[in-house]
């Protein structure tokens, strides 16, 4: 796989294609940022040494249905598990939105957030805006823009065999 030629010869001969690139980085870009804000939102409301991530699953499982798999999944899984699944939120999405960022590893990073957007739609957090994440993840992983825009392409370069870097 090369790296895309930003020339403007390649913007002459394929003027659709290159919008469809950019629109598509724009696109990245302002997933990463819902992630990093999802990241700083919780790290300054300390999300990480307290007990809100419980009090908020506690909370919704008191708005949903009993006996649904919504509420099943927040009674044996996540309230059990609030805090690790706390760290693995927020550490989450720092990585998630510093890799779409930076263009490394962006496949990983895709199929990471849509498992953290599937979880979080299995634990009745579901919203309009999931439907779009979910469907963008699954662009960002079939498509290279790490290697559009990013360091993915220059280390897939030396390391041609890594599926970090594909």
């Amino acid at each position: 796989m090369s790296a895309l030629n930003w020339s403007s010869d390649s913007f002459r001969q394929r003027p659709f294609q290159m919008i469809g690139i950019i629109l598509f980085l724009i696109g990245r870009y302002l997933f990463a940022a819902f992630f990093l804000y999802g990241f700083w939102h919780k790290f300054v409301g300390g999300w990480l040494w307290t007990d809100h991530m419980l009090n908020v699953f506690t909370e919704r499982l008191g708005e949903i249905t009993p006996g649904s798999f919504q509420a099943l999944y927040l009674e044996y899984f996540a309230i059990p598990m609030a805090m690790p699944i706390a760290w693995t939120v927020t550490v989450g999405e720092l990585i998630i939105g510093i890799g779409l960022v930076l263009g490394l590893a962006v496949r990983i990073n895709a199929a990471f957030a849509l498992f953290m957007v599937l979880n979080f739609a299995a634990g009745a957090f579901y919203n309009l805006t999931l439907p779009p994440f979910m469907i963008f993840s699954v662009l960002m992983m079939l498509l290279p823009s790490g290697h559009w825009l990013g360091l993915d392409g220059r280390l897939h370069k030396t390391h041609p065999g890594s599926l970090l870097f594909r």
